[in-house]
């Protein structure tokens, strides 16, 4: 029963903006850190963003550092990566991932160390 689901991709055009959502059930996402990552055809996945389960801090990949901002509301199972200043480099599914663990940080290098998956979001970056 332990199921995440993203939404809010879509086709967005160079300098846009998009945010998704990542709806949690069947567990409390308040003990959990949560992971965004993403893929594009013919990459490897790609760490983008996490937050911490406690005090909710954040890293951010190089590539997207300044430019996304990942927040959590734990009232309402939802985590949420606000994605601007998008460029076509960014095109691709976007997954959320999350795992019980009870930290101040958290990391994005090992897309193991995350138990549960969502199903993707496609984000598209086109003139």
């Amino acid at each position: 029963q332990l199921q995440l689901v993203e939404s809010g991709g879509g086709l967005v055009q160079p300098g846009g903006s998009l945010r998704l959502s990542c709806v949690a059930s069947g567990f409390k996402m308040d003990v959990y850190l949560i992971g965004w990552f993403r893929q594009a055809p013919g990459k490897e996945f790609e760490g983008v963003s996490c937050i911490s389960s406690i005090e909710g801090n954040t890293k951010y990949a190089d590539s997207v550092t300044g430019r996304f901002t990942i927040s959590r509301d734990n009232a309402k199972n939802t985590a949420y990566l606000q994605m601007d200043s998008l460029k076509p480099e960014d095109t691709a599914v976007y997954y959320c991932a999350a795992v019980a663990y009870s930290s101040s940080s958290c990391s994005i290098r090992f897309r193991a160390e995350y138990d549960y998956w969502g199903q993707g979001t496609q984000v598209t970056v086109s003139s």
